[in-house]
């Protein structure tokens, strides 16, 4: 007769084996995971500063501005560019509407 200990002992090793495995999976998983963590950080971390005052482009560069915004507005278009105080000033006077959200125009003290 065969030994009853034996086959339950093969099958406790390929449980642990299976175990093993798995364990180095998840620690793998985990090790990418912290790898994203990092490097989401750091591109946090990396970003630079929004601009104080933006102009928005009509379909392209060469189109004429459409308006003027101050940053963080959350309706600027696409082809935003960041610009300083001054630019932001002049294009106002020039006739380059304030955003209607955001009034830039308020915040520069711009009458337009």
């Amino acid at each position: 007769m065969s030994d009853p200990v034996v086959p339950r002992l093969a099958q406790l090793r390929f449980l642990e084996r299976v175990q093993e495995q798995d364990l180095a999976r998840t620690r793998r998983w985990i090790a990418a995971e912290e790898h994203r963590e990092a490097e989401r950080r750091r591109g946090q971390t990396a970003r630079p500063p929004e601009p104080d005052w933006l102009l928005e482009h009509g379909l392209n560069r060469q189109a004429p501005p459409v308006y003027v915004h101050a940053g963080g507005c959350w309706n600027t278009g696409k082809q935003s560019a960041g610009i300083s105080r001054d630019e932001a000033r002049r294009a106002l006077a020039e006739g380059v509407p304030a955003c209607l959200h955001c009034r830039p125009d308020t915040e520069l003290r711009v009458e337009g």
